[in-house]
This record gives C-alpha cells, structure tokens and sequence, in this order.
C-alpha cells in the first residue's frame, strides 16, 4: 500500500524483550507487549523464544506480514515454549516490507544462537554489508538489522561473551539503534551513544523486561525501573542484570528524536524522564502563545493531534471539541480505493461531526504536515461539514530536510514546505491560516533533554551519509 495514502510519518519498529527466572513461558507476555507497541509498526511482527533449562541454542520462532492479532493465535502462542524472548513489529524505513525482512532475526552460527530485534536506521549499513559480502557472507534480507547480527556472530567468535560482542559491533555501526539480543542464557538491550531510538527496563515478579516503550511494560502488569542511558549495554542473565556504559557520550551529545514526543510514542509513554503527553500538551500551549487567533472550538487530529489540541485550548480559553470520529479497525495494511473509486482513504480512517464544526471557526491541530495531501483534505472535509473558518496549527516546525535515522521522511522535493512560504503552504491546504510551532520551543517540550533536529534545520548530531540510503519512497 502507498506510503502516500495517510501522509503521515512512519517509524521504524518496536522491540520486546523478556527473562523469567521462573521458569514460565514469556511468549504471551510477549504478545502483549507488542500489542501495546503496534503503533511502531503495523507492516510485520514477530516472536522468537528460548528455553534456558533446555537443549542449549534451540530457538522456536513466529512471524508474518499484518498486525499482531492478524499473525499469532492462542494455539501458535503455546506453541512458542521457553523462559526468555524477544518480540518485534516492523514499520519498513529501509528495506522492503516482505516476510524475509520480518524480525526478530534468529542466526544459527558457530557459537550457537542469537535472536535479535532493532529499531532504527544505520548510516553505514550499505558499506558494512559490502565489507560482509566480499567476505563470503550471505545476506537472506535487505535491512540493515542483519548487518548488525552479523557483526556481533563474528565479534562473538573472538570475544568471551555475548555482550563484548555487541560492544565491540556497535564501534563498527553508525546511526540509530535500539537492540535486544537473546543468546541462549541471556538477554541484552543496547541503545546507540546518542539515544536516538527509546528502550526502557522493567520488572514484574522475578523476570526482567526490555521494551521500547514504557506503555508496554503498563500493559504487561510490569513496574518500570529506568530508562537505558545512551550508549550503554545491559545484560540479564539468571544472576541478574548488570551495565556497561562503556561507550556512553557526553550528556550534551545525546540526541534523542523530538518526534517520540510528537507523534510517535503513545501519550501514555515516559522517555528519559519525560512525559509524552506533557510534551504535546505543552507543544499545543506554546502554539496558542505564538500563533494565536480568535475561533470557537479547537479540535485534534487523533490520535497525536488531541493532546497538543487540548494545551492550546487551556492556553487560549477556546473550548475544546471533538469534530473527528476515527475508524479505529484500518491499519496501514488496508486496501487503498483506487483512483476511479468514490471512496476517498483519508474518509475511510477519519469522518467529521458535522455538529460539532457547523458554522464554527474552528482551529484544527495536528502534529505535521509532510507532503500537504492529507491537511488539504481534511481541512475541505470541515468545510464541507459547515466549519466557517479553518485554522490550522502544527505542533512541530515546517520539514524542511530528510531523516536517516529511521523517520521515513521523503526527499526534500516532496515535502511540501521545501521552497514555500508559510502562506503558500497555507493556500495549497486551503486553510484560513496556518502557523507551526516555533523550532526553539522543541528543547522546551522536551523540558531540555538533548534532541536531534535535523529534519527541520538539516543539521544532524552526526555526519549523514552522503547518498541516501533509505527506502524507495513514492513519488
């Protein structure tokens, strides 16, 4: 299906991890914890699980093409027997969305057995991979996940355990990483040096958890312990867990991405300390402060647009409405109508209370414009519910460069601010106007943790590589 087809951003994955030093078998918890971060990734998931008590390197796997509840039943489920494991679910940013690219990864290689689930990008995957090929290695995907594998089999041959293996393979890899390795008698999660991509620790009863999100470790019934700090490496085993923080960057070098806290994470995530839902209530206040205008109701577009709708109504004293309702059954994966067809894939996932909007002005917050195809459409379905004026408010500032780090954003021609003006921009969505959120008041959402900004200024925490290396995206 088009990537066009909502306009919206994509994210590269979600990753679950678990070890329960009972004993009990993890593959259900593991669902859940995905099930929880399906917003991630809606194009493939996966489960691989382990016994520690069993035959040493025996790893039993699922995973196919859908949603979660597409892919897995109860009977599969138990089916997947074993006390550690690790989940996934894939939005594809680099790589084809096929079955072959669906992680977690499971490699058989000399020293045994690793399964492994990664979200974000890589900048040098392309000349890694070449480094493996011309060295006889056989590549049976084409995302840079399994890049990252290999590098850590081979390390692992020289070194004395699985996690100096990571470590000595994340010196080699460059970009954006969150990981969670299984061996046979441990489970690792590394994060890269700048943070870029989330990944929290929790607990519940005797077993540890690894998750990208704090919203999964609520939904498993599991208490949150603490975020993994940029460039460390933590190890569960059956003693314990235990860190190594040896690649760590200096504070002020970290760069995680500001759009966790606009748009991707669930609202009810925390991320190094800050609250997702704080941000966007705080994006939409500053929103209100910056871009004021007189309106009768201001609304969001759901999911990521309600909470920063709500800060600018109780910044501006305008009440706040609902004017969407949102089908929430259509994933990404449904059938796109085709060009003859009435039926229009922005009504198919959104329709307008025409009572709510009827002879209004109305302020409509959403969290980005990309290629403008979808605020167009939108702003015309509240006209054509009887909405007098239309005020559109960004809660993130215009894109104006690509992401290689795991946003799939498109080339610089194809978005629709690149070369315009504010009121061009505001023309082509047909809106009364338009402001976006200010780029100095991103650090202020984030309550000043060090963010990466590259795709609204075009400077990056780290040398971009210099051809593009992401997916083929559509025109």
């Amino acid at each position: 299906m088009s990537r066009e087809h909502f306009d919206k951003l994509g994210e590269e994955c979600g990753v679950f991890g678990i070890y329960d030093f009972d004993g009990n078998d993890v593959a259900s918890t593991i669902y859940y914890g995905l099930f929880a971060l399906q917003h991630r990734g809606q194009e493939s998931c996966g489960i691989a699980v382990s016994d520690t008590n069993g035959p040493k390197g025996v790893v039993n796997s699922q995973k196919g093409m859908g949603l979660c509840n597409e892919v897995f039943t109860p009977d599969s489920l138990s089916e997947l027997g074993g006390d550690i494991g690790v989940g996934h679910v894939r939005y594809s940013t680099a790589g084809e969305s096929t079955i072959e690219n669906a992680q977690p990864l499971v490699l058989n290689y000399i020293k045994g057995t690793l399964g492994l689930a990664h979200n974000g990008n890589l900048i040098n995957a392309r000349e890694l991979r070449g480094e493996l090929e011309y060295s006889g290695a056989i590549f049976q995907t084409t995302i840079d996940s399994e890049t990252i594998a290999y590098h850590i089999a081979r390390e692992r041959v020289n070194t004395h355990s699985v996690e100096k293996a990571v470590a000595k393979a994340m010196k080699k890899i460059k970009g954006a990483y969150s990981l969670i390795v299984m061996s046979p008698r441990k489970l690792i999660g590394a994060r890269d040096p700048y943070g870029f991509k989330p990944l929290c620790i929790g607990k519940r009863d005797n077993a540890y958890i690894l998750a990208s999100e704090s919203c999964a470790l609520d939904t498993v019934g599991a208490e949150f312990i603490r975020d993994v700090l940029p460039g460390e490496i933590v190890t569960i085993t059956k003693d314990g867990i235990k860190s190594d923080c040896d690649l760590c960057l200096p504070q002020e070098k970290s760069a995680r991405c500001v759009f966790e806290y606009i748009y991707f994470a669930r609202p009810d995530s925390e991320i190094d300390g800050v609250s997702v839902y704080h941000s966007r209530i705080q994006s939409g206040r500053y929103l209100a402060q910056d871009s004021p205008v007189d309106a009768d109701i201001v609304v969001g577009v759901p999911e990521s647009g309600n909470a920063a709708a709500l800060g600018y109504s109780l910044e501006s004293g305008i009440p706040y409405g609902t004017a969407f309702v949102k089908n929430s059954y259509v994933g990404r994966t449904f059938i796109k109508p085709g060009q003859g067809s009435r039926e229009s894939s922005v009504k198919v996932k959104l329709n307008v209370l025409a009572e709510a909007v009827k002879g209004k002005r109305v302020i409509m917050i959403d969290d980005s414009i990309v290629r403008g195809t979808t605020s167009d459409r939108i702003v015309s379905m509240l006209r054509d519910a009887g909405a007098k004026q239309v005020h559109v408010r960004i809660s993130s500032p215009p894109f104006l460069w690509p992401c290689y780090f795991g946003t799939d954003i498109p080339a610089r021609e194809q978005l629709i601010a690149y070369n315009r003006s504010v009121n061009e921009i505001c023309h082509i969505i047909g809106a009364d106007s338009l402001g976006y959120l200010r780029e100095e008041r991103l650090s202020e959402i984030v309550e000043g943790l060090p963010i990466c900004k590259g795709c609204f200024t075009g400077k990056y925490p780290l040398e971009p590589p210099k051809e593009d290396i992401r997916g083929n995206y559509e025109k």
